[in-house]
């Protein structure tokens, strides 16, 4: 199995998994919480049929990747996906985060620039900023990261199941557009993930992207369900297609958080097209 390392603790190596299939031009595929590369397995075989290479990896801490006891940061998990892209020799890409994966994306175009890198794409994404602050009044409450934080330190597993419930809309779309078989999938890759990565990555969702996003000049397309409710499309999705010049918009009906799996064929259509331009 292919691994890249990305640095050290203690005595060792802290490696990424990554997968890398197809030809043509590249697409790194970001994943979300608490998920991994696995999760984006609608997409993989649609965009190999379109032709582009697809790489997938893991974020340290979850997946296949080794589990470090710190770096569930952004500036840290960004620097990963940039070491990837340098050790592939990535360029020319399309950068696609869903969910958290989103931040990633974000903070990459803010941080290292287009160099690498010719199209993004944000699905269900966290950006601009989650926190309500002040001078953010829009966003989520404090006191919501930490009862979620709450939940994770005292039953993990159990509160996987009431979070997939909701990122998959599971009361309106189970039985059409998602089976028991499907959310159970979903909960074991996360139940799998380190529990400390689980519990520290949702201090990172408290970044505030608004600086980065201005700094995006690259063709962006931003994908969001106007039924999530994990990261809220006036929240989320809105206000980047507002923070991004020139940036595209593909709002998915009835779409939940997860909608990579419940309307992969629509989400699936819309990053494709977007591709070809």
């Amino acid at each position: 199995m292919p691994y890249i390392t990305v640095g050290k603790e203690n005595s060792g190596n802290i490696d990424l998994y990554y997968e890398d299939h197809g030809t043509g031009t590249p697409v790194v595929l970001i994943h979300g919480w608490p998920l991994s590369g696995a999760s984006w397995e609608k997409q993989i075989t649609a965009l190999i049929s379109a032709g582009y290479r697809v790489i997938t990896y893991d974020r340290r801490g979850f997946g296949r990747s080794a589990r470090p006891w710190a770096g569930y940061n952004y500036d840290t998990m960004t620097r990963d996906l940039h070491t990837l892209l340098e050790k592939l020799d990535i360029r020319d890409a399309t950068i696609v985060g869903f969910s958290m994966g989103g931040g990633e994306v974000a903070r990459y175009l803010g941080t290292y620039g287009p160099d690498r890198v010719k199209k993004a794409v944000f699905i269900s994404a966290i950006p601009p900023f989650l926190l309500k602050t002040p001078d953010n009044p829009a966003g989520v409450e404090k006191a919501v990261f930490d009862q979620i934080q709450a939940g994770l330190a005292a039953d993990r597993p159990a509160f996987l199941t009431q979070f997939f419930a909701n990122f998959y809309n599971a009361d309106l779309l189970k039985g059409t557009r998602i089976s028991d078989q499907a959310l159970q999938l979903s909960w074991n890759v996360a139940a799998g993930a380190s529990a400390r990565a689980s519990y520290e990555c949702v201090n990172a969702w408290l970044e505030d992207f608004r600086g980065d996003l201005t700094r995006i000049t690259i063709p962006t397309l931003i994908v969001h369900g106007d039924a999530d409710r994990i990261c809220p499309f006036p929240v989320t999705g809105k206000r980047m297609h507002d923070a991004i010049k020139g940036s595209t918009f593909a709002v998915i009906k009835g779409g939940p958080h997860g909608l990579i799996w419940t309307h992969a064929d629509e989400a699936n259509r819309a990053l494709i097209e977007f591709l070809k331009r």
